[in-house]
């Protein structure tokens, strides 16, 4: 199972994660809110083993068939249950969330970090994709059932208060995604304005299966632009502006205090 052509700001974070991953190298992961599972294919193809969590069982079946020959040797494994009521069966090296983190409250922003503790090896590792920049709150925030958007300045403080220790923080996107951000928001309103008269829990739950055509899917003939190797100055650029308040993704990892 081939993957469609990606957003342009999803590609960028890819890029991003797969060098930071080198760096640390393979191991054994939980992602959790793994959706489609393409951030635990980036995982598996680099030599991790793991378990994908998601509450949308449409989305599992489509992580399972993209990672169907890990699945297949016991290499990788999906669960369709909500992460924060699970029990770990091992230790892990790496807890993974992309774009999860600001969809629950903050009772349960507490309650992830302590099952992350719950989960990791003393020595493991938490990494972070989550939405940055508070002024950029819109309406695809609404609709995903998102509770917040995150500054570079607070998230240190709050993983202390979490009993977490900042490794790497860095913006990501910038400028593309902010550039991008007007059509988005327009493209968004559009086709999926009625989701805000859902519950939170049922947005998140419908966030990793949404379809709003030039946003989250493109025509396959984009591929020839949509791809790493043409992103990749943009990618450069985006390693200039690590530190730009105004990035809309924000990449971090962290380790226990």
């Amino acid at each position: 199972m081939s993957l469609p052509p990606l957003p342009p700001g999803t590609i960028l974070q890819h890029i991003y994660l797969k060098e930071r991953l080198r760096l640390i190298g393979p191991g054994r992961f939980v992602e959790v809110g793994c959706g489609q599972g393409i951030t635990s294919k980036i995982l598996l193809d680099l030599g991790w083993t793991g378990i994908g969590y998601d509450l949308n069982p449409q989305s599992l079946e489509r992580a399972r068939l993209l990672n169907k020959a890990a699945v297949e040797i016991g290499d990788y494994q999906v669960v369709n249950q909500n992460w924060l009521d699970s029990e770990t069966t091992a230790p892990v090296d790496l807890v993974i969330s992309c774009m999860v983190l600001e969809h629950l409250n903050d009772s349960d922003e507490e309650r992830y970090f302590q099952q992350c503790r719950q989960w990791l090896k003393p020595d493991g590792k938490v990494i972070l994709l989550v939405p940055a920049s508070p002024a950029y709150w819109g309406i695809e925030d609404e609709i995903a059932g998102h509770y917040r958007r995150y500054s570079l300045e607070e998230m240190p403080q709050k993983l202390s208060k979490f009993g977490y220790r900042e490794n790497h923080l860095v913006a990501l996107t910038y400028p593309v995604s902010n550039l991008l951000y007007p059509l988005s928001e327009f493209l968004v309103a559009r086709a999926e304005k009625r989701k805000t008269a859902l519950s939170m829990l049922e947005r998140t739950r419908q966030s990793g299966n949404r379809k709003v055509f030039f946003k989250t899917h493109f025509p396959s003939i984009l591929k020839i632009v949509l791809n790493e190797v043409v992103m990749y100055p943009f990618h450069l650029l985006q390693k200039i502006h690590k530190n730009n308040a105004k990035a809309l993704v924000m990449y971090l990892e962290a380790t226990l205090l």
